[in-house]
């Protein structure tokens, strides 16, 4: 099943980095804002089970829905898709490898990177995004949170990676 992409007329912003210093750890902000990874398998969304929803830890923007999660065996949470356009691509040549980053459309953050090892009946995608740049929702907390638009891609009674 390939669910449609949804849009929101929600807006989302970064806030100033003053304000991200106080408010992100450590590692969330050396991550989202300085290009950093976490450890394989030390991260709070790795092994992940529960349904719900994957947003930017800086702008709340909706980025990744359990039912699109997956097992890669990398120890990072990873995921076949978005749910919302609010991803962006950058080529990054980094540490010597030709990778593509993966960043928050309206925060700006660094999420990881997007490798063509995926799963192929899914579209041969992989999402290999750091814990520390997402803030997980659970489905019964979406509508309290401002996502119950979301909410139809988990009334199916989906798997949830």
């Amino acid at each position: 099943m390939s669910d449609p992409i949804i849009s929101t007329d929600k807006s989302y912003t970064k806030p100033a980095a003053d304000e991200l210093r106080s408010t992100l750890t450590p590692e969330q902000f050396a991550v989202t804002q300085q290009c950093g990874t976490e450890p394989p398998f030390r991260n709070a969304y790795w092994d992940n089970h529960e349904p719900g929803l994957y947003v930017d830890v800086v702008s709340g923007e909706p980025l990744f829905a359990s039912v699109h999660k997956f097992e890669s065996g990398t120890g990072w949470p990873s995921f076949t898709r978005p749910i919302a356009p609010n991803i962006t691509e950058v080529e990054d040549r980094s540490y010597g490898m030709r990778r593509v980053e993966v960043r928050s459309k309206h925060g700006d953050s660094h999420l990881g990177h997007l490798f063509p090892d995926g799963p192929s009946d899914a579209g041969g995608m992989r999402y290999c995004i750091n814990s520390a740049s997402l803030r997980f929702v659970p489905v019964a907390e979406l509508e309290g949170q401002g996502y119950a638009e979301f909410l139809p891609l988990f009334a199916e009674g989906g798997k949830h990676g």
